[in-house]
């Protein structure tokens, strides 16, 4: 989690909107930029891990529910993005 606060604090400093996604913040691997736009970056198979543990979910509900609530959630120009491979 502390990379989180090292995340909000390099944005507040550089004036950067950046979106969340809640409750995969053990998953966190930096910030992306493309052009003028910045997303916080996660890792995918992190994620999964995390629904699987944390929610009791197997493998193919995890993939169910990140392919339609966590990857398919349009939240603006800072909606977070995810590394999959």
């Amino acid at each position: 989690m502390a990379i989180k606060y090292k995340i909000l604090n390099w944005a507040e400093e550089f004036e950067v909107t950046l979106m969340f996604a809640d409750g995969f913040e053990d998953a966190i691997m930096g910030v992306c930029q493309q052009f003028n736009n910045y997303s916080v970056l996660y890792d995918y198979n992190k994620c999964i891990k995390i629904l699987m543990e944390r929610d009791g979910m197997n493998d193919e509900e995890a993939e169910e529910y990140m392919q339609y609530n966590v990857l398919g959630a349009y939240v603006g120009e800072n909606t977070p993005s995810f590394l999959i491979v």
